[in-house]
């Protein structure tokens, strides 16, 4: 039913122009006097505007990618544990190519009512992408958390790992080891982590070997095994000894193609992975890998959110965390061919 001004103000005993300021979210009314207009609108069996609608209690959307990384599955398993909590319940949406698109998934949960949202790795992470879909958000009054990815504008707060010092410590590594022709395996580099990981991976080289014709030294590829294994072969070409993966899914398929044209690992190439993922550790050989700081980034982004949620914003920035390099089987000192 549409509202008529007139029979709500008299219902709730303010002025038309009041009801105007509260059902157009103006400021400048108070608490009790707007409740009693939204109080009004129920009474009188008037549909509430979206944005004044109840939110749903205690759940909250949790946007991540497909699952098949098992990277994901921890961000959501920490998230979730986090707002349970405190009271809360995430409403999980994955995303798959081809699938069910992120501004789909944004007006499912709206429609459900959700009190916030936590992205993780998502749109916002594509630097081909509109920003603006987030600042609409925002404007409702949507409280939003971002994790992996950012974009200028948004007034939200962004969880991030440090890519640039994870390509430092990955290469600093594999220099130990001897190692000079050393290739970076990487996604399409519109998203923002492969930006910057490229960028980490520039900069070391120069600071630790002193060239910045590295070029020809980075593959762009697919996040996934035969990304991986593809990338790997065209750097095995160009007489890489060692690589740098972008994820632990693209070093796995590294190994695989290693293996395949007669190389042992760590003996004759050497791979670094990226996220440490649950049981890489008993891969073989074990994956040595830069450790993402996910269990303390998901809390944060889990506390973020629902400080967001009681009206406690966090301050407007990206909270970057160090990771961690683990060593373990898969990269060896450099032997001579």
């Amino acid at each position: 039913m549409k509202a008529r001004l007139r029979d709500i103000a008299e219902q709730a005993k303010v002025s038309e122009a009041t009801v105007s300021r509260v059902l157009n979210g103006r400021p400048g009314v108070a608490e009790s006097t707007r409740q009693a207009v939204l109080t009004a609108l129920d009474v009188l069996g008037y549909d509430r505007p979206s944005r004044l609608r109840r939110k749903s209690a205690g759940l909250v959307g949790l946007i991540v990618p497909e699952l098949t990384n098992p990277i994901f599955p921890v961000f959501a398993q920490v998230i979730e544990n986090s707002l349970a909590r405190s009271g809360y319940t995430p409403v999980l949406c994955t995303q798959v190519a081809g699938g069910v698109h992120e501004d789909d998934y944004v007006q499912m949960l709206l429609d459900r009512g959700v009190s916030g949202i936590i992205f993780i790795s998502g749109l916002h992470a594509d630097v081909t992408s509109d920003a603006q879909r987030y600042v609409t958000l925002r404007e409702r009054g949507l409280p939003l958390v971002l994790v992996n990815g950012y974009v200028d504008g948004v007034d939200a707060p962004f969880i991030s790992n440090d890519d640039v010092a994870s390509m430092g410590l990955s290469l600093e590594h594999l220099v130990e080891l001897g190692h000079r022709e050393v290739g970076l395996a990487v996604g399409p580099d519109r998203y923002v982590p492969v930006v910057r990981k490229i960028a980490g991976f520039r900069s070391s080289y120069q600071s630790l070997l002193g060239r910045s014709d590295v070029d020809g030294l980075i593959e762009r590829s697919l996040f996934s095994v035969e990304g991986g294994a593809t990338a790997a072969g065209r750097l095995i070409e160009k007489g890489c000894t060692a690589i740098v993966c972008g994820s632990d899914m693209m070093a796995l398929g590294a190994i695989r193609e290693a293996r395949k044209r007669g190389l042992e690992v760590p003996r004759d190439f050497s791979v670094v992975g990226y996220d440490d993922s649950p049981l890489i550790a008993y891969t073989d050989p074990p994956l040595t890998t830069i450790r993402q700081s996910v269990v303390a980034m998901s809390e944060a982004a889990a506390r973020a959110l629902l400080d967001e949620i009681a009206g406690k914003p966090s301050p407007r920035a990206e909270y970057v965390f160090r990771p961690e390099l683990v060593v373990r089987g898969s990269t060896g000192a450099m032997r001579r061919r």
